[in-house]
């Protein structure tokens, strides 16, 4: 299968992608730029939840195909976002208790790729994502899943921790994952369970974090301190695999 970038740009292609109800990951608008056809594209944008990026032109030209943006380049999704209870409707159509990741902080599509990856692989329901500060589903996404973005739906929320609050009144629990955390052999990780990931540099927010009713870590042997985000998904993941087996 073929993937590639869905681009928009120019003011008349991106407001009519805004109009159709297209999934729009970011807008990089032209820094200054204050005219009656930008302001309304940012009015149509901000109707969706859309990240605003201000930029210079140099920027702009760089994500430009044409040559001809405008001074507006729109980044829509490579696939669309299911909801989260379209992810909860996917476990229960299973008859199994739900299993959700949640992810905080990823910004490299490869790393959201493999774990979307894994995610299909160990069986978790779906993946959640936050709408800021993280990437969504690009084609670079899309390839590095291998296929599972077909069949693993990916939610996108505003916020992270309003979810998993929303979440727990579903029944579920939530294990952060942390190296500072308890050893992961040492928790019950069966049931309901939503599993948080955050980058390697900053990890899981603390608002995200407070959310959560666990910590957990992986048992470390090395000389060095933390794993690719993507490979402690997967460790922790099946650990989660490995005990709901065990019920």
């Amino acid at each position: 299968m073929a993937y590639r970038e869905f681009t928009i740009e120019g003011r008349n292609a991106v407001t009519e992608a805004f109009r159709s109800g297209r999934t729009v990951d970011k807008l990089y608008v032209l820094d200054g730029c204050q005219d009656g056809p930008v302001l309304t594209i940012k009015r149509e944008a901000a109707k969706q939840g859309t990240l605003i990026k201000y930029v210079t032109r140099e920027r702009l030209d760089q994500l430009s195909g044409t040559g001809k943006h405008q001074g507006v380049v729109a980044v829509a999704a490579a696939y669309e976002y299911a909801s989260v209870e379209e992810i909860l409707k996917a476990a229960q159509e299973r008859q199994e208790p739900p299993f959700v990741i949640l992810l905080d902080n990823i910004e490299d599509p490869h790393n959201l790729g493999a774990i979307i990856r894994t995610a299909n692989l160990a069986g978790a329901h779906g993946v959640i994502i936050p709408k800021n500060r993280a990437v969504g589903l690009t084609a670079t996404v899309a390839k590095t899943s291998a296929g599972a973005l077909n069949y693993t739906p990916v939610a996108k929320v505003t916020n992270l921790a309003k979810t998993i609050e929303e979440l727990k009144k579903e029944g579920l629990w939530f294990v952060c994952a942390d190296m500072g955390g308890t050893t992961m052999y040492d928790l019950n990780l069966k049931g309901p369970i939503g599993l948080v990931i955050g980058s390697e540099g900053e990890g899981v927010g603390r608002l995200v974090k407070e959310k959560c009713d666990m910590t957990a870590a992986v048992p470390m042997k090395g000389n060095i301190d933390s794993l690719n985000a993507s490979v402690a998904a997967g460790v922790l993941a099946y650990e989660i695999v490995r005990q709901r087996g065990l019920a």
